[in-house]
């Protein structure tokens, strides 16, 4: 069974950072890829400002070439706008596929806000990489609270057999700061400078076409 690592956002647009937690974390869980699920739209991020979803995912492209990373839009295909809904369609339609799901400390500090958090948490491994700022807030968020009782240590992951949920793993490395809303603020022009052309999905082989908006 493959063993995927998935990596939700906007990616708007795709840096440095996303590249760099993806490569870490599959070294440190022994998985074999990471997938970049780049969202149609985030119920919790605003419309304003949001690129076409062909424009994140071509930035998104640009960011893991030559990197055992894919990224998909599927949530795109599946219908799905919560995490939840989009973690379950997964494991259904890929039965002989291994998930777990990547998140930084910022996304764990109100993970509680999210459509039903603890159905996440019951449908796959979840792991968790440090990011600047967030760690105090995660530790003492209502969702650490009760994760805490299914934390594993990050190499038990790659030794053990099937993977089982609810389980949890902290991965802590030299964290990188970079973040999509600071590149945007300093390059508010990024995805004007990108080609305007269809893109075509990796996973689901279906085409993103160049002037599908990025939706909330």
């Amino acid at each position: 069974m493959a063993r995927i690592g998935l990596l939700g956002g906007s990616f708007n647009p795709a840096h440095g950072g996303h590249r760099r937690i993806s490569l870490f974390a599959r070294e440190a869980l022994g998985l074999d890829e990471v997938w970049w699920l780049v969202s149609p739209g985030n119920p919790l991020k605003p419309r304003a400002g949001m690129a076409p979803l062909a424009k994140r995912m071509r930035s998104a492209r640009r960011e893991a070439r030559r990197a055992p990373i894919r990224v998909t839009a599927i949530e795109r295909e599946l219908g799905t706008r919560f995490t939840v809904d989009t973690l379950r369609a997964l494991a259904r339609r890929f039965p002989r596929h291994e998930f777990v799901w990547l998140m930084g400390a910022d996304n764990l500090a109100q993970f509680h806000h999210w459509r039903d958090w603890r159905g996440i948490a019951r449908t796959m491994p979840i792991a968790v990489i440090a990011r600047p700022g967030y760690d105090a807030a995660a530790i003492a968020s209502p969702a650490m609270a009760w994760l805490r009782r299914y934390r594993l240590p990050p190499a038990s992951f790659s030794q053990r057999g099937k993977w089982s949920a609810p389980a949890l793993a902290i991965l802590r490395f030299d964290p990188d700061s970079r973040s999509a809303t600071a590149l945007r603020r300093a390059d508010p022009d990024w995805a004007l400078r990108l080609p305007e052309r269809p893109v075509r999905d990796p996973l689901t082989r279906s085409t993103v076409p160049s002037n599908e908006p990025g939706q909330s």
